[in-house]
């Protein structure tokens, strides 16, 4: 690597960042030189910590995802700290169980809330960013999609799948639409990954049940995940606009 890091002078936030997926993003991302802001919703002391092991440099933001106006909140709150933000990392994501013989009224609030927090939060922040970075001349989106968005998903999480799939479509409408305004939006479809939640489906279910179909026998690691993201923010990427990156160990095949 160069003496000049790739990503020094971006400003980066990074949505779900205090444990799994998103941590290990901030810390790629600060390795390579950007500085970058912590959003969280419930764990304070883990993005504290998080921001100190990345040495400090970086802002850290509180949002409830889950709220209406918690997105635009958030937004508004990263931009009065950053004044200038480069790229958003739509990471923040939840998964929830319901079966189809579940209450109406339960599958109803499922649906809602997963749609809440995996799409209509990032679409939020997405539209406040857009504005932003058509002002400023340029900007990076990158959206977490999911393997799940791509060819379905189980019988007792379809709204998660759903929200994947809804995800994917706005990244490229965004890099059809936005791309000449300097724009660049990708969306990332990881498989399974080894975090917290891929630890609890193991302990229920064993690890053949997670990696039985993937072809090289084992998940993902949050490390790969949050290289491939810094990479897809280096400003010499840009033909990249509009593309679904599968990180899944070839378990999912167009």
């Amino acid at each position: 690597m160069s003496h000049v890091q790739p990503l020094t002078g971006q400003t980066v936030l990074v949505t779900g960042a205090s444990g799994g997926i998103g941590a290990a993003i901030v810390e790629r991302l600060c390795a390579e030189g950007a500085r970058p802001i912590i959003h969280y919703g419930r764990d304070r002391q883990a993005a504290e910590a998080l921001l100190r092991k990345v040495g400090g440099d970086g802002l850290i933001v509180q949002a409830d995802l889950s709220s209406p106006d918690g997105a635009f909140s958030l937004w508004r709150d990263a931009l009065a700290a950053a004044g200038r933000i480069h790229a958003v990392v739509n990471n923040a994501g939840i998964r929830t169980e319901i079966s189809v013989d579940a209450d109406p009224a339960d599958w109803r609030a499922a649906w809602q809330k997963e749609f809440q927090v995996n799409f209509f939060a990032a679409a939020d922040l997405c539209k406040e960013a857009l504005v932003h970075f058509k002002q400023n001349g340029d900007g990076r989106i990158v959206n977490m999609a999911s393997r799940a968005g791509q060819r379905g998903y189980a019988a007792d999480a379809m709204p998660y799948g759903a929200t994947k799939a809804a995800l994917i479509n706005l990244t490229k409408s965004i890099a059809r639409s936005f791309g000449r305004d300097g724009v660049v939006a990708v969306s990332i479809a990881p498989g399974w990954v080894r975090t917290d939640i891929a630890e609890d489906f193991i302990g229920k279910h064993g690890k053949e049940a997670a990696v039985g179909d993937i072809p090289i026998g084992e998940m993902a690691e949050t490390a790969e995940i949050a290289e491939l993201v810094a990479f897809l923010l280096r400003p010499s990427q840009a033909s990249v606009n509009g593309a679904t990156f599968d990180v899944n160990g070839g378990s999912y095949i167009r």
